[in-house]
């Protein structure tokens, strides 16, 4: 049986060092000897600073480790190069060795969620530093690197690929976090990640109150309700058209503006639907045969795109131009 014991004492790099489990500050208080490698080891300085004397012993070896504590109960302080190496080293010297030493590897602290954020804050920090790209970046010369990262992210949600999803949000949060720490750089109007984490938050608190502040609500269009206008309130808004980015592309701007037409009353001009078409009107050489009876939105919407250039017509603009008329519509309306 061992007379004494070694505890490798192991946290998490994310948590800070004196945030330790109630287990680990009765390991530390109760240990003989608490040893470390540096003196500067965060871990080291917040137990000396708890008042629990650490000796230092730097570059020591497994051996070196099992021979201290053949002589005394040892808590070793360890770094987190040595959180990764020491454990499987420790074990294989235990169980090939005459010493005998009982070994715990002990965690001190583990990563909360979100904690691999910090990660990046620091990855991201070397990288404007370090890097003579990243350097030189700016809000302007990443917009489009931005806007080719959202369309990649819906790309991924498309092949139903958790993977591929993954690694797009991936790279849409970086560049989340590099417009915050370029913003980070400006003296007076400057901002921080913790600043744009802390606006979101508030405004999410804000516009649920019924999760929040015990709001009751009935059903999920009061809910909607309530958030439009908590938004309108916060953002002072004449028009229920306001902040719909107008360089959203067509579809998408005309599902914005005519969503925001329903709620303001006015009617959206609806077309009609011919029970026979054509879908690839002028491209009829990919089916001469005979006509494609239309059957899902899709292909009414390729219909019409295709019909609109046969006729010579630039279909994005004839429906931004259409948006528009819709949007002179509810302005006036509201007016």
């Amino acid at each position: 049986m061992a007379e004494h014991g070694l505890t490798l004492l192991v946290t998490s790099p994310r948590v800070a060092p004196g945030l330790l489990s109630w287990s680990a500050w009765q390991a530390v208080a109760a240990a003989s000897r608490r040893l470390a490698s540096s003196a500067d080891l965060p871990l080291a300085r917040a137990v000396v600073a708890a008042g629990h004397p650490v000796d230092v012993l730097p570059d020591a070896a497994v051996d070196d480790l099992l021979a201290a504590a053949a002589e005394r109960d040892v808590v070793w302080l360890a770094s987190d190069a040595e959180a990764d190496r020491l454990p499987a080293a420790l074990a294989t010297a235990v169980v090939g060795g005459e010493q005998q030493v009982e070994v715990e590897v002990l965690h001190g602290s583990y990563d909360v969620p979100g904690a691999r954020l910090l990660d990046l804050v620091t990855v991201m920090d070397r990288l404007r530093t370090d890097c003579p790209w990243d350097r030189e970046q700016t809000h302007r010369s990443l917009a489009k690197y931005l806007l080719e990262e959202c369309y990649e992210t819906l790309e991924a949600i498309d092949t139903g690929d958790p993977v591929h999803l993954r690694e797009e949000l991936g790279d849409l949060l970086l560049q989340v976090y590099f417009h915050a720490r370029i913003a980070a750089e400006d003296p007076e109007d400057g901002f921080t990640i913790d600043d744009v984490a802390a606006g979101i938050v508030d405004k999410l608190v804000h516009r649920h109150p019924h999760v929040f502040a015990g709001l009751e609500v009935e059903d999920v269009d009061e809910v909607e309700a309530n958030w439009e206008t908590l938004k309108a309130a916060e953002k002072g808004r004449a028009s229920v058209l306001d902040g719909i980015p107008h360089a959203l592309p067509a579809l998408a701007l005309a599902d914005k503006v005519a969503g925001r037409a329903a709620k303001a009353g006015v009617p959206v001009p609806e077309g009609e639907r011919s029970p026979e078409v054509e879908p690839f009107g002028t491209l009829a050489s990919l089916a001469p045969q005979e006509p494609l009876v239309e059957t899902t939105l899709g292909d009414r919407l390729l219909a019409l795109v295709v019909e609109a250039r046969g006729a010579g017509l630039d279909a994005e603009q004839e429906l931004r131009d259409a948006v528009r008329r819709l949007a002179d519509a509810v302005r006036a309306a509201e007016a």
